[in-house]
């Protein structure tokens, strides 16, 4: 007999054969990611139902992987995904305007490694038929990313320092580069990311030899007295001690990255002391949210800001533990790794 277990409000199985069942992958425990078998959701008159293609694994989901979240973020066994690339399958009698078939990017949503999920109106936003549909899960980062850089209220006086060079970091970069900052320099220990940076617009690139070197001992003989804006994109939360010693006097630190645990001293007098400002990235009214959301699918579609290209390979769903497996391989030269929910 198949066995049956309960999550929430979602019910799993491992009997594949039962009439109105997909595939979805649970995470058991840390490091352990698991296909199961689970009722394909209805939608409510309200709701509309995607039917998912490309799943990106982002730095998030790794840190629930790793165990890094556990109990105050996730319980297990959990649902991990969120940068989704789909199309509409069925909408709510209510819905206007989205219909089945439209191509769709999703913000908002957890536990899309799976063959279709339920969301609102608001958590997606219709794409250009022409787009592929590898460019589109990662459309979802973009407003934050433009978030972090309008709080940033950088000019052409500015000089700014983005500490990694991963997915998020790749496309902010590539965000930042259109204020025109004075300087635009970047940070990672890997020369791939490094030189994509400066195909983005980086300004000067350098590579930092491990993750526990402090970034300043390299940057600090062409710029020492800082950085006005600094930028975190690396996961870690020791990231964000980082940022702090490579602010300058009333400099900005616009944390977008550090959203690991933080198992460094952080010098809060130092904030005082130095006048820093440090600001949080996540859109705070949803209204914004959505506003940034249309203007990232604009950026891509007017070819300012590339998707695609660090997109180094694609598993299927049933193949998911060697993605996270690969994704969390700090050794490799991988960046960016898709789901595809579809195989």
């Amino acid at each position: 007999m198949p066995t049956k277990m309960k999550f929430a409000e979602f019910e799993y199985s491992d009997d594949f054969t039962a009439p109105g069942t997909q595939r979805v992958a649970i995470l058991e425990k840390p490091f352990r990611m698991k296909v199961v078998a689970a009722k394909i959701p209805e939608p409510s008159d309200d709701e509309l139902r995607i039917k998912i293609k490309y799943v990106g694994i982002c730095g998030s989901d790794l840190e629930a992987y790793r165990g890094n979240r556990k109990p105050e973020f996730i319980s297990f066994p959990s649902r991990l995904g969120h940068e989704v690339a789909g199309t509409i399958d069925k909408v709510g009698k209510n819905i206007r305007g989205l219909k089945p078939g439209q191509k769709v990017t999703c913000r908002y949503v957890w536990g899309a490694y799976a063959e279709y999920i339920v969301c609102r109106p608001f958590n997606v936003q219709v794409v250009p038929d022409d787009f592929d549909m590898k460019d589109i899960s990662l459309i979802e980062i973009l407003p934050g990313v433009i978030h972090a850089a309008e709080l940033s209220q950088c000019d052409s006086g500015r000089t700014v320092l983005i500490t990694g060079q991963g997915v998020s970091g790749l496309v902010l970069t590539q965000v930042m580069a259109l204020y025109s900052p004075k300087e635009l320099v970047v940070t990672d220990t890997k020369d791939r990311n490094l030189e994509l940076a400066k195909k983005y617009g980086a300004t000067r690139t350098y590579k930092i030899p491990s993750e526990t070197t402090p970034t300043m001992d390299i940057l600090e003989k062409d710029f020492p007295d800082g950085f006005d804006i600094v930028i975190p994109c690396l996961l870690e939360g020791a990231s964000v001690a980082d940022a702090m010693a490579c602010a300058r006097t009333a400099g900005k630190i616009v944390m977008y990255g550090g959203i690991g645990i933080c198992h460094e001293e952080l010098d809060f007098f130092k904030v005082h002391r130095m006048r820093l400002e440090i600001l949080a990235t996540e859109p705070k009214r949803d209204i914004d949210m959505y506003r940034y959301f249309k203007e990232g699918i604009a950026l891509v579609k007017d070819g300012l800001v590339n998707t695609g290209e660090f997109i180094d390979r694609i598993y299927p769903l049933s193949e998911i533990q060697e993605a996270f497996d690969i994704r969390n391989d700090k050794s490799n030269d991988v960046i960016h790794i898709l789901v595809d929910a579809e195989n």
